[in-house]
């Protein structure tokens, strides 16, 4: 039997009988000199348990063998056995499913760097491609405002480029004012001259974010993500014309009725609706 259960046998007859220690000692026929020994373990514990945690943290797919390995290399001295034996102490264990996660650049267009603050800060919009029933393909410039989730317009045509984004864009400046900061991805249409000059000159800003890191645009890619598995995967677009109606009432649908989660369960641009005893009567 070790020191520490001989301890705790002391301590559990004590409390049991009621007895003193030296009367306890005696019964069990152990030394009272056991109860004062305090086991001492080494000097570095603390240092490579934390090295040991600060590994598991950093390389979460690494068990206790690939960390002792680390460990050595480091300049540490151990065997296996006892890093295995601090691994389980402190809980650790390899996930048997690992996450994805994104790595947030922080560059200026990032979702990091740039948060909207206020309705009309950020502006985010990114193309989405799909079919008609014939297969033919048609796109869909989404716009939206990051602060409120509106989706402030879906533009739909067979092609879209430089030109009609400006379009589309000068709609919304008319009727809403320009926003500080508009984000997009690098695609040609809003890296072009034509759309970085009129942006400039309304008094806006563009912010890119890195080429191949589509999740700096979070926002949009989010938007789009919904757009696509509430609609666009569960209709059949038979003409051009089609796919414009039904995509602007779901656009309609989406700001004034649906709930967004991230708004506390409230659509972006609920309706304003007059209480019953407001409303004109019907005659």
């Amino acid at each position: 039997m070790s020191p520490a259960r001989r301890r705790r046998c002391v301590d559990h007859v004590r409390e049991r009988l009621g007895i003193s220690e030296r009367r306890a000692c005696r019964t069990l026929g152990q030394h009272r000199s056991t109860q004062r020994q305090h086991p001492s373990g080494p000097a570095d514990e603390a240092s490579l348990t934390a090295d040991i945690i600060e590994l598991a943290r950093a390389y979460g797919r690494y068990g206790y063998r690939r960390v002792t390995a680390l460990l050595n290399q480091a300049g540490w001295h151990v065997n296996h056995k006892r890093v295995q034996r601090i691994w389980r102490r402190e809980g650790l264990k390899v996930p048997q499913k690992q996450p994805k996660k994104g790595r947030l650049w922080l560059n200026d267009g990032s979702c990091i760097r740039l948060r909207p603050e206020r309705p009309n800060h950020v502006w985010s919009y990114d193309f989405v491609h799909d079919r008609t029933d014939d297969g033919r393909v048609y796109r869909t410039l989404n716009i939206i405002d990051e602060f409120t989730r509106e989706a402030l317009a879906i533009r739909v045509d067979r092609k879209l480029n430089s030109i009609d984004v400006v379009d589309a864009l000068t709609d919304l400046f008319i009727l809403r004012g320009p926003p500080a900061f508009i984000r997009s991805d690098n695609g040609p249409e809003f890296i072009a001259e034509r759309v970085r000059d009129w942006i400039g000159a309304v008094g806006s800003k563009t912010a890119y974010i890195t080429p191949g890191s589509p999740w700096e645009n979070g926002y949009c890619e989010s938007f789009n993500a919904r757009f696509r598995d509430e609609l666009l995967n569960g209709e059949i677009f038979y003409t051009l014309k089609e796919a414009k109606i039904i995509i602007e009432q779901w656009r309609q649908h989406y700001n004034r009725k649906r709930p967004h989660s991230a708004l506390g369960w409230r659509p972006p641009a609920p309706e304003a609706v007059l209480p019953l005893e407001q409303r004109p009567a019907i005659h």
